[in-house]
């Protein structure tokens, strides 16, 4: 299958190219905004050979069976960073498939939506029944990126004729993870690796990280179904809790921590409680994840640590 990626530069879009580096039946083109940077990175990791990194505007040349777009932010300062730019940017790239796809209406569209694409608070975790909520009235700025992505899916649902599968990502981690980037779990490891206390807050959090490779098993099954217009949530074999990962970590790899009212974490879309998903609708493709939360945190930790 010939398969084009976007936002080549991405950590998740990286991890999924070294995954699909050991299946034979696959080809993949890589583009990037800055394809210098991933062919750095194709040279670090042993790929230079497998694939090439190109400008976007050789993305229309090429005859796909498929096109992951993963363009966007990953992680909360480049949310804050961007701004109210992530609109033009969201809606450009998904416009360069979206012709595409009027062209080659046979090719596949997997796009990297987000749970933020829901709204709200996040006071219980999300249903097949929840409703997106945008307070229109009052849009805040940390509500942008998540109207951005709803944006994005609701353009796809008016295209039915077009095979287009959104993919709500919540929480995903991997050692490849830049350790500085502002997440709790970042915060954990840079406590571990610098040998001192990590402060952190009361709130009592529930998340659901999703480790690579369900992450590849899901992209696999969405690219082997029949053509279908619709949107998954992603999901690991359970959630966790944030006093059980705290515990977690300090037992696994001695984690010092004390928890007080200050909350030093950047919430770059607001605060959400139980930010996870029971719509297990990826069920119905064949998705099984083989990894909880916590046994794919503990896997990747382990490999960033060493």
């Amino acid at each position: 299958m010939r398969i084009a990626i976007l936002g080549a530069t991405s950590q998740i879009a990286k991890d999924l190219i070294v995954s699909f580096s050991g299946n034979k039946d696959t080809e993949l083109y890589l583009f990037a905004r800055r394809p210098a940077e991933v062919s750095n990175w194709l040279a670090s990791v042993g790929l230079s050979e497998y694939y090439p990194a190109n400008e976007f505007s050789e993305f229309p040349k090429i005859d796909y069976e498929a096109v992951i777009n993963f363009v966007g932010v990953g992680n909360p300062a480049q949310a804050v960073a961007l701004g109210n730019g992530i609109f033009e940017i969201t809606e450009y790239f998904d416009n360069l498939v979206l012709e595409y796809l009027c062209q080659h209406p046979h090719c596949r569209y997997l796009f990297l939506s987000s749970g933020a694409a829901y709204g709200g608070g996040f006071t219980e975790p999300v249903t097949s029944d929840t409703r997106a909520v945008v307070n229109i009235n009052r849009l805040e700025p940390h509500e942008w990126y998540g109207v951005a992505k709803l944006y994005a899916e609701c353009r796809h649902r008016a295209s039915p004729d077009f095979a287009i599968i959104d993919i709500r990502v919540f929480n995903y981690f991997s050692h490849t993870q830049d350790i500085n980037a502002r997440f709790l779990i970042t915060d954990m490891l840079r406590a571990i690796r610098d040998n001192v206390e990590l402060k952190v807050s009361l709130d009592y959090i529930v998340r659901d990280f999703l480790h690579p490779s369900d992450f590849y098993k899901l992209v696999c099954v969405l690219l082997g179904t029949d053509a279908i217009n619709t949107v998954v949530d992603c999901y690991s074999k359970a959630p966790i809790d944030k006093p059980s990962l705290l515990a977690a970590m300090r037992d696994k790899f001695g984690l010092r921590y004390d928890v007080n009212e200050v909350d030093p974490s950047l919430n770059s879309t607001g605060n959400k409680p139980y930010y996870y998903s029971l719509n297990h609708r990826a069920a119905d493709f064949g998705y099984k994840p083989e990894l909880t939360s916590l046994e794919g945190i503990v896997i990747e930790s382990g490999k960033l640590i060493k």
